[in-house]
């Protein structure tokens, strides 16, 4: 090897070698940042909200309900249960109907109808019931076409259930609510089977009853339709690769599971009254964990007035106070008919009113 060979050497490794000092260098610059930002304290304690499908779950069921803050989870004999805990039909008697209306936010409708019926085995009680949210038709904008493309679009959010409840003793009771839920904008839908299951118990102290719930557990959805399909050029440098046909996939999205616990407290009051007082505790999946409190004055079963508020503690809470009164006519043969209404107070968007009719033969 002559000396120019060698010195071309030496200087290569003398390059090689100040590169790997500049690596290094750059390594543990790095290296210290990243473990000063891990370091840091990052906020974790968010409320998770916009992070589940088939948000309309979470909408309460029942304008009596809704009233007393919606701590219903501890009642027990209306057909309502079938959503707050269905362990609570198990003490319905004869055959009952339910049917609200709310126009709920942003101009959409609410409805529910449910259906609850004694079985004659087992101490139990059959219910069924439907849930919609519907929207109004809405023209389709685009970019290059803000004000509209000539086209329209709709959505709906329903549910059909399907329950079973039972006293496994008189002061015991058990509930489970098969679901099938159903989300459609325009052309893209997604679809899912979900799960309720709940308990209700009788104290031996008089009128303190106890119950808890979990509701809408199953599997995440996920959005499937022809509007996610498009023609792509995925190579623009390769003419002999174009129009290649693909299908957009959707991420999945957590059901709006609630765990709910609570207890409903009755006692008479003088001159024919009667004072309902109730606390649920809440833990959903798409917010934080809140607390609810309601109370109900009815005198002589006839003409009731209600209150509450719901989601004390909730992060980033919206909706809270709650009013709301009824009606209740016995007929004859212990039939009867009850009208309520429940207004609920949700801050910047407004407010929203719920009607419900229920009927009963026994």
């Amino acid at each position: 090897m002559n000396s120019d060979r060698l010195t071309h050497a030496v200087v290569d490794w003398g390059g090689l070698h100040r590169r790997a000092t500049a690596v290094w260098l750059v390594t543990a610059v790095f290296a210290g940042s990243v473990s000063h930002v891990r370091a840091q304290d990052f906020v974790t304690n968010v409320s998770n909200k916009g992070t589940v499908a088939a948000a309309f779950l979470e909408i309460g069921i029942g304008a009596r309900a809704v009233a007393m803050g919606g701590t219903y989870v501890a009642e027990k004999g209306r057909m309502e249960m079938i959503y707050w805990n269905p362990a609570g039909l198990a003490h319905v008697e004869g055959l009952g109907l339910s049917f609200t209306h709310a126009e709920w936010l942003a101009d959409t409708n609410f409805e529910f109808f449910t259906l609850a019926k004694p079985l004659p085995f087992f101490n139990g009680v059959l219910a069924a019931s439907i849930t919609a949210l519907s929207v109004p038709s809405q023209p389709v904008r685009t970019v290059l076409e803000p004000e509209g493309t000539g086209e329209s679009y709709t959505a709906q959010d329903y549910a059909v259930s399907m329950s079973v409840a039972t006293k496994l003793i008189p002061s015991f009771s058990v509930g489970v609510t098969g679901k099938y839920i159903g989300q459609r904008i325009w052309s893209e839908s997604a679809s899912q089977l979900a799960l309720d299951v709940g308990v209700h118990y009788q104290t031996p102290l008089a009128g303190l009853a106890l119950g808890a719930s979990i509701s809408n557990f199953g599997p995440d959805m996920r959005l499937a339709g022809k509007n996610l399909t498009n023609i792509i050029d995925p190579d623009l440098a390769n003419r002999g690769i174009e129009n290649i046909p693909v299908v957009y996939k959707t991420d999945g999205f957590p059901l709006p599971q609630i765990f709910r616990f609570g207890m409903a407290y009755e006692t008479p009051m003088p001159g024919r009254g009667n004072l309902t007082t109730l606390v649920s505790l809440m833990h959903p999946t798409g917010s934080t964990e809140s607390m609810s409190v309601g109370m109900e004055y009815g005198f002589s079963q006839l003409i009731f007035f209600r209150a509450g508020y719901q989601n004390l503690f909730e992060r980033d809470a919206i909706s809270g106070l709650t009013l709301g009164g009824g009606l209740q006519y016995k007929l004859r043969r212990r039939h009867s008919i009850a009208f309520d209404y429940a207004y609920s107070d949700w801050s910047i968007l407004q407010k929203v009113h719920r009607v419900t009719l229920s009927m009963s033969f026994q």
